[in-house]
């Protein structure tokens, strides 16, 4: 028993092998960005659980000291320290240093 193809037929063969292909290769792309995507949520409910946690300690040593404590240097570190790390830290994040935009061979010195 012998098959005989004509040309049509193994190129429509090859065609479809090569659709095949595409569709599985855009299928991958696709699943690798979502999981890229579920990365980047699962990095950002991490950060807003460790900012949130850190609050809580914060608040929770701010208001035992405002409750119970009478001395007004203590009252002041406890109040000041936690503004002065944010304070640096909003700074350092909304300060811009330097743009650098695409240089050219023309820009060198």
């Amino acid at each position: 028993m012998t098959i005989n193809l004509t040309v049509t037929q193994v190129l429509a063969g090859v065609g479809v092998l090569l659709a095949l292909v595409m569709v599985w290769r855009a299928g991958s792309r696709r699943a690798k960005a979502a999981a890229d995507t579920a990365r980047a949520g699962a990095r950002l409910l991490s950060l807003t659980g460790r900012v949130v946690v850190t609050a809580g300690v914060i608040v929770g040593v701010q208001w035992l000291v405002v409750t119970h404590g009478r001395d007004s240097t203590l009252l002041w570190v406890v109040l000041g320290l936690p503004a002065l790390f944010s304070g640096y830290t909003l700074t350092k994040a909304l300060t811009v240093t330097a743009v650098d935009g695409p240089r050219r061979r023309s820009d060198r010195r």
